[in-house]
């Protein structure tokens, strides 16, 4: 499973720094790929850890499962795309390394946040690289980058998220041209967040996806 020899490079790791996460966390995401009983086992655990169920969220196009949460800030996810699945440009709150699994997505990257804020003219937003990531496909992202992803039904990844570098993030829409801020979860209305608490029958199915891929 996780073993000191693939986490303790991630405690006190420069986030900042892309060439850093890239070295540190790819061996985790490389062994865990090669063997998804251990996905599996982090999965059968996360019912009897009440923080780690919390984070277990299901969105209409998207699951999100914590499968590790750092004390030094970092966390790995295992992340379902569902059918209809449709993003929007955005950065992130934190630099982060991802593994496909399982199919595909496109990815686009629109280049830095230097000049993205609410007020921003998002049809103006440029696609400097668009690539297809297929199962195998490992990269990291730092936490500056515009970027979108738009993914085959049922794709799965797994992500090493590092710690918060912002309190917020900019998500835009390039059909309708707005831009808006949004928060991390200690910012976020209680109800909003219990309604996309994840429920035990879908976890299962999670869990069911991951042994087909052994």
């Amino acid at each position: 499973m996780l073993t000191d020899h693939l986490t303790k490079p991630l405690a006190h790791l420069d986030w900042n720094s892309t060439d850093a996460v890239e070295a540190a966390t790819a061996p985790l995401l490389e062994t865990l790929a090669a063997d998804p009983g251990h996905l599996v086992q982090l999965l059968d655990a996360i019912p009897d850890n009440p923080d780690l169920s919390a984070l277990a969220e299901h969105y209409d196009i998207l699951d999100k499962v914590v499968l590790h949460d750092d004390p030094s800030g970092w966390r790995l996810r295992l992340h379902l795309f569902l059918p209809g699945h449709f993003d929007r440009p955005h950065n992130h709150r934190w630099t982060y390394s991802s593994r496909i699994l399982h199919g595909s997505y496109q990815h686009t990257l629109y280049g830095l946040d230097d000049q993205l804020d609410d007020t921003t003219d998002v049809k103006a937003l440029h696609p400097y690289l668009v690539r297809t990531e297929t199962s195998g496909s490992q990269y990291t992202l730092h936490h500056q980058m515009i970027h979108a992803a738009v993914a085959e039904p049922h794709t799965i990844t797994l992500v090493v998220r590092g710690p918060a570098m912002k309190d917020r993030f900019v998500v835009t829409d390039r059909t309708t041209g707005r831009a808006w801020w949004q928060y991390g979860a200690a910012q976020e209305d209680p109800q909003v967040a219990a309604a996309k608490r994840m429920h035990p029958d879908r976890l299962a199915e999670i869990r069911r996806r991951i042994t087909t891929l052994a």
